[in-house]
């Protein structure tokens, strides 16, 4: 049950992550680095190469994940103000996991519907069933905020300033891992299918790998969060703003009022601004990277599922470099900007290996392409955190969420449409004829996006923020006093 507002329990002292604690709750971003890689992965490329998806419908169905961002900002203030079965966080993340997991399951099955009806041709029910397609893809996107936002809020609760880059680091190594699992076990699981495009063998096989990784990510996720919070009170938090002698948070921030914090910085708009640019920079030649290896390269549904492991191990090795030494040694802020420096030459040098098509240089540039990709995204979350008010802990990693997903949103639409694009544009330019071109259009947006996101981190004021902030934070506490 909700617990009433104002009705105080015993007080708790929130304690920082050790590091066993830290590797346990990683686990749940493993989860969702798994989960990721197969929606934005292997069902993006069975759709589009195996199926014969159009890529606007590919691109368009997963960004609805994305599109009901909003509710990351009303889920995390309602983690902030009501508590479920006595706690914050942990009840709302078990509830969008279990919810997460079975759409996840019956996605498999409405999507070669979908196919079949293609195949025939009858618009009318294709309309109907693609919209199904995008609603599916809009409660898995709900599923995904109502466990993602509250979990981030944990994280925020659960560590001090000078924890945070280390655990951003622990906690994003877990996601990355996440995300070379999935990319092995795709590997061994589906390796039969390589070549293979009937439907109807591709569907039962598909089917039982997602209710298989489906039981897993609920049963890791139970084992990540189970006494990682103490029952909701009047708690003490381990967050930048919080001090020895300060009074225990209570839950009287409404929505209004959280908004109003929000609002009370230009910062903040700044920094929303960066994290659109720089998610857009990293993941807009995510819908259309295992295309780009089977088309340009000639790589087979294992091979390309193998891109993301590579992928993913630079990346692990940039979240580590970065939380250990880079950001100790440079800062946060200076990191952030090497990050998006070196996304910027890789995205360069990932157009550039498209005209040789030697796969084991496509391989290497994703190593070095995820090692940039993990010391910028470190230098980010540990900006994103430290740009978020502990008594409103659920409500700033809302909004930064917010731009998170609306970026992913964007990068999913304009990577399928760039490339649809492309592919028109060949038709009235017949020198840019093969696989190549539509790819490097994508590839050459994303370049511009990287200078922009490095443009928009150079006004970011970490210091502002708390000045603006914390001001408004007075006031809405003296009101409430009042």
């Amino acid at each position: 049950m909700i617990q009433p507002e104002g009705q105080a329990l015993p007080e708790v002292q929130i304690r920082g992550l050790g590091l066993a604690e830290t590797l346990r709750l990683g686990l749940f971003q493993a989860c969702l680095g798994c989960l990721a890689l197969i929606f934005a992965g292997l069902l993006n490329r069975v759709m589009l190469s195996e199926l014969q998806f159009p890529g606007l419908l590919v691109g368009g169905a997963l960004a609805f994940e994305q599109f009901v961002a909003p509710s990351r900002v009303l889920f995390g203030q309602i983690s902030d103000s009501h508590a479920l079965w006595g706690r914050r966080r942990v009840p709302y993340i078990w509830l969008g996991t279990a919810f997460f997991c079975t759409l996840a399951v019956l996605s498999i099955p409405l999507i070669f519907h979908v196919a079949r009806l293609l195949e025939l041709g009858n618009q009318t029910q294709t309309i109907f069933a693609a919209a199904a397609l995008c609603g599916l893809f809009a409660l898995y996107g709900l599923a995904i905020s109502l466990s993602s936002t509250p979990y981030l809020a944990l994280v925020v609760d659960r560590t001090t300033e000078q924890q945070r880059p280390r655990a951003v680091g622990i906690i994003w190594c877990m996601l990355t891992v996440g995300i070379v699992v999935g990319a092995i076990a795709i590997s061994i699981n589906l390796k039969g299918l390589d070549g293979v495009t009937d439907a109807r063998t591709l569907e039962p096989v598909l089917r039982s790998f997602m209710a298989k990784v489906a039981v897993i990510v609920m049963a890791l996720t139970l084992v990540a969060t189970i006494g990682q919070e103490k029952p909701a009170g009047r708690e003490k938090l381990a967050g930048p703003l919080a001090n020895p002698g300060e009074e225990p948070r209570q839950d009287s921030i409404t929505l209004p009022q959280a908004w109003a914090l929000i609002t009370s910085s230009g910062q903040v708009l700044v920094f929303f601004s960066f994290l659109v640019l720089f998610t857009l920079a990293l993941f807009l030649q995510d819908p259309i990277l295992e295309s780009y290896g089977a088309q340009v390269f000639g790589m087979s549904i294992a091979a390309t599922a193998g891109l993301n492991a590579v992928w993913g191990i630079g990346t692990l090795l940039g979240l580590v470099v970065a939380g250990l030494w880079v950001v100790p040694a440079l800062g946060k802020l200076s990191t952030a900007r090497l990050g998006c420096q070196l996304i910027l030459a890789n995205l360069i040098l990932l157009l550039a290996v498209g005209l040789s098509g030697q796969v084991a240089a496509l391989q290497v540039v994703m190593l070095l392409f995820g090692l940039a990709s993990g010391i910028a995204t470190n230098s980010a979350l540990v900006l994103m955190l430290d740009l978020t008010l502990p008594q409103a802990a659920g409500t700033f990693v809302g909004v930064w969420g917010l731009a998170q997903a609306l970026s992913r949103a964007l990068g999913k639409v304009l990577g399928g449409l760039l490339l649809d694009v492309g592919r028109f544009l060949q038709t009235i330019f017949p020198w840019s004829e093969g696989a190549y071109a539509p790819f490097a259009l994508v590839l050459s947006v994303e370049c511009v996006v990287a200078v922009a996101a490095l443009f928009a981190l150079s006004r970011v004021n970490v210091h502002q923020f708390r000045e603006d902030t914390g001001k408004s934070l007075s006031k809405v506490l003296a009101l409430e006093l009042g």
